[in-house]
């Protein structure tokens, strides 16, 4: 099988680095949810040798970022567990960190609603809730681009588009995780952090 590669993987990771390694310097353990190609879980092991990062997603996923984790060596990486968000059972052990990128926005809103009651239940107190992509504030989509794009994910399926902070803030103190930071990023996308109360 040809290994999988996301150039915008590679172009995101180090503006993401600056705002989660720093933030994570005293974690052990991070669960990444929909690592896709497992290109970002082999950047950051590599980056945070002190934790163990644990893989995550659909089934079909799965043999891409074992490409990418068996290329690597890396000892601090986890290979991934069977999560489909609102299907599958999620890990039992606690996690000091989540971290996920550029899913809310492909995930029908009550799978949203699930994964950040699931997120709240798997942090140990204290733990970090990162979540990466493009987000609309008050109803509205500032960049043009950003605009096409959830015109197409719209068109591709009604139940997929860019979701709204405050809507997303709003599950988050529901699940008892108050807002940490809310960073720009390029290419019109965020990095909002929340923590386990």
């Amino acid at each position: 099988m040809h290994k999988p590669f996301s150039q915008a993987c590679e172009n995101n990771r180090s503006p993401i680095g600056e705002v989660l390694i720093p933030l994570l310097s005293t974690s052990a353990s991070v669960l990444e949810l929909g690592s896709g190609t497992g290109q970002h879980a082999v950047w950051f092991a590599q980056q945070l040798t002190h934790l163990h990062w644990q893989t995550s997603d659909r089934m079909e996923n799965h043999s891409g970022i074992n490409q990418w984790l068996d290329e690597s060596g890396l000892t601090n990486i986890g290979a991934p567990i069977a999560l489909d968000i609102g299907r599958d059972v999620w890990p039992t052990q606690p996690f000091d960190a989540v971290f996920s990128s550029n899913t809310a926005h492909i995930m029908a809103w009550p799978d949203v609603e699930i994964m950040f009651g699931q997120v709240a239940e798997t942090l140990s107190a204290g733990g970090l809730f990162f979540l990466y992509g493009p987000m609309k504030y008050s109803g509205v989509i500032a960049a043009v681009s950003n605009r096409a794009f959830d015109r197409r994910l719209k068109e591709s399926n009604p139940r997929q588009g860019i979701r709204d902070f405050n809507a997303l803030d709003r599950l988050a103190l529901t699940a008892g995780m108050n807002l940490l930071e809310d960073n720009a990023m390029p290419a019109n996308n965020r990095l909002v952090v929340w923590q386990k109360t």
